[in-house]
């Protein structure tokens, strides 16, 4: 396998955990799902709204938003269309969902909990003062308070993904201005984390808390103080 190959969809997600899987199943990386959040989440609300089963547990609200009846909405939080709420998620007080988010199942969207063009995979939690935008959360991927997602450069030029040490070769043009953070499935990030534009981190991976992390970060990693990077043992 080509190193490059590690940051491809089959090698970073369990697709059994989103309703975005006939998409991302035609893709090869994450990243080229960003671009297609949108008219994903409004094809998915199209067939809630034709299927009389499934507008039975939806309640939609306002402009293409679909929120499962079964989740929790508080009433200070905003939510923006299109979107979708899946059952048994928790979107708590002064949360913004600033449009374009699929959220899956039994997830948690905290207080003052920022999303904007992402896909949350079930079982997700950003429970605290997380921004997340441009970003694709896997499976039981959890972010601590505080974590962000910066999504776009400080020169403004186009997100390429980069590898480091002994992933050197890594070096793919995405064609994105904007692009915050792929994580793979059970990934923890530490509070007050910053995942800088192009981070692609691999499955069942741990950074610590106050950690800037760019570029591609391989499953099973702890990423420690000062970017270094451990396996797992």
């Amino acid at each position: 396998m080509k190193n490059a190959d590690l940051l491809k969809i089959e090698n970073m997600y369990d697709l059994e955990h989103t309703e975005a899987k006939a998409l991302l199943s035609t893709l090869n990386y994450p990243w080229e799902a960003l671009p297609k959040i949108k008219d994903l989440i409004l094809e998915l609300g199209a067939k809630i709204d034709a299927s009389e089963e499934l507008s039975k547990e939806y309640v939609k609200r306002g402009d293409d938003v679909w929120i499962h009846k079964n989740a929790t909405v508080f009433d200070s939080a905003y939510i923006a269309g299109p979107c979708i709420i899946g059952e048994g998620t928790e979107v708590r007080q002064c949360a913004f969902i600033r449009g374009s988010a699929l959220v899956g199942k039994n997830c948690v969207v905290g207080n003052s909990t920022e999303l904007k063009n992402v896909i949350i995979f079930d079982n997700v939690q950003v429970p605290h003062y997380n921004y997340v935008g441009d970003s694709i959360l896997g499976y039981k991927s959890h972010m601590g308070a505080g974590s962000i997602t910066s999504n776009v450069k400080s020169d403004k030029t186009l997100v390429v993904v980069k590898g480091n040490d002994e992933y050197s070769d890594i070096n793919i043009e995405t064609g994105l201005k904007k692009f915050g953070a792929m994580l793979g499935d059970h990934v923890e990030v530490g509070c007050n984390s910053v995942l800088n534009p192009g981070s692609v981190i691999g499955r069942n991976t741990n950074i610590y808390p106050l950690s800037p992390v760019r570029g591609f970060v391989p499953e099973n990693s702890i990423v420690k103080t000062g970017n270094v990077i451990v396996e797992k043992k």
